[in-house]
């Protein structure tokens, strides 16, 4: 049996721009919903969210029905956390909080085997399509994505070490950690921290590396785009949902009678 394409990481390679969506109800419905709906990929998040990896399995498996593909946040760049994702069948990785080069090498280890890692090694899982993938110990990485996340004003400027090293595939810029970190909490349109993040897809893109974030509306993924950011998710699904509740809800109450 082949080893699954990984269609995301060809993508932001090939320079396509994929738009996505954060996933944090946990629920296969919703994701199969979006998954169905165009959307190029799903960030399955299990950093601010109860999903643990039983969940992460079953959602895996609902988008690998759909068009979509499947991108899963651990909940820290832990080399546990990190193989028990793979072991799901995980093939894109958006590891939180990367501070500097030290610790994008970690991240990059935590997915490879040895002599390149620190993976550990199981015979039967569903990453391997229970044993069924030919040499999958010595090809899995072909098929890895490792995106590292950039949070904090420290980690801005420790860009270009952080793409320099081997087997980090792409950045993120996560608008509301950066903005906490510059002492904006909540505030991520604020001028200077809108001026680091242009500074950030600029340093990327003279790196070389693919960047991505996350938008709350449209206006503001355009503007990032704008920016130069090469693939982008619009919202959450429980993102999505309350805003148009609200909004029909809204549009409703004010035209009924009183």
């Amino acid at each position: 049996m082949d080893m699954p394409v990984n269609s995301f990481k060809r993508a932001i390679a090939s320079g396509s721009i994929p738009y996505g969506a954060w996933l944090v109800s946990g629920a296969p419905a919703t994701a199969e919903a979006l998954g169905s709906a165009g959307f190029d990929f799903l960030v399955v998040d299990t950093e601010h969210t109860p999903i643990d990896p039983p969940q992460v399995s079953e959602i895996l498996r609902t988008i690998a029905g759909t068009p979509a593909s499947a991108i899963v946040r651990p909940a820290w760049n832990d080399m546990v956390m990190i193989k028990r994702l793979l072991d799901i069948g995980a093939q894109s990785l958006l590891i939180p909080f990367v501070q500097n080069a030290d610790e994008a090498r970690r991240a990059v280890a935590h997915t490879r085997y040895p002599p390149d890692g620190v993976r550990g090694v199981a015979a039967v899982h569903r990453g391997s399509r229970y044993g069924n993938v030919a040499d999958y110990a010595k090809t899995a990485a072909n098929e890895l994505c490792v995106i590292v996340q950039i949070e904090t004003l420290a980690a801005t400027e420790q860009i270009a070490a952080i793409a320099a090293v081997p087997g980090v595939d792409s950045l993120f810029i996560g608008p509301a950690d950066l903005a906490a970190s510059m002492g904006h909490l909540g505030d991520f349109n604020h001028p200077d921290v809108q001026a680091k993040i242009k500074q950030g897809v600029d340093a990327a893109r003279k790196a070389g590396k693919p960047i991505g974030t996350v938008g709350p509306n449209p206006d503001m993924v355009l503007k990032y785009l704008d920016y130069g950011f090469t693939w982008i998710a619009i919202n959450s699904d429980l993102g999505m949902m309350v805003g148009r509740a609200q909004e029909w809800l809204g549009k409703v109450k004010s035209g009924a009678k009183s």
